[in-house]
Formats: structure tokens, sequence, C-alpha cells
């Protein structure tokens, strides 16, 4: 995702404010379509963080599957045996047989 982190990458990630003012936009999102990101800074501190779109998508998408494996281990820590349902009373339930599943294709996210 992102070049390792030395010294030198960090501090070429930094962005003072004032680059903007005078202009450098433009240049400012080239370069963060070559390193994936950085830091503006106003006053010598961090206000701001550019990223590639496609950066930020996976971002957002890791935090949302963080929140739902969180979420299932919440669950799975008050779960009793009771709560479960056999696949076979499911199938039964619902007029599917096993048959059925197998010529179906899946996919998962």
């Amino acid at each position: 995702m992102f070049e390792k982190n030395t010294v030198s990458n960090v501090l070429n990630s930094l962005v003072p404010i004032s680059r903007f003012n005078r202009g450098e936009a433009n240049k400012i999102f080239e370069e963060v379509k070559k390193t994936g990101f950085k830091v503006v800074l106003k006053n010598n501190k961090p206000v701001c963080v550019l990223l590639k779109p496609d950066l930020y998508e996976k971002m957002i998408e890791t935090i949302e599957e963080y929140r739902l494996l969180l979420e299932a281990e919440r669950r799975m820590e008050g779960a009793k045996p009771e709560d479960f349902i056999p696949q076979e009373k499911v199938l039964l339930e619902f007029g599917i047989n096993k048959a059925d599943l197998d010529e179906q294709d899946v996919e998962i996210e």
C-alpha cells in the first residue's frame, strides 16, 4: 500500500500549506498520485492528509471490515448453543436441498 516508512519518506510526505498559497496545488496533487499521500502542515502542525482515492477507499473498507469483525466477536462471546440453528433445519424450513446449493455460484466479498 505505502512505501516503507523511512525518515526520508516521512519528511518527503510533509507539505507546508504555503505551497498551496503559492499556486502549487496541481504539483502537490501529482506528488500524491506518485507517493500515495501527503501530510499538509500549517504552523508546523498536521492539519490535513491528502490520499489517492483508491487508498482512501481501501482504508475505509478495512475500517468497515474491522468493525464487522469486532461485532462478530462480540456476538460470539455472548452466544449460547440454543442461539444456533442446524443447517438441516434451515434447509428444510426454506424447502432447499443440498443439491440446489451445489448448483449455485456464490461470490462472497
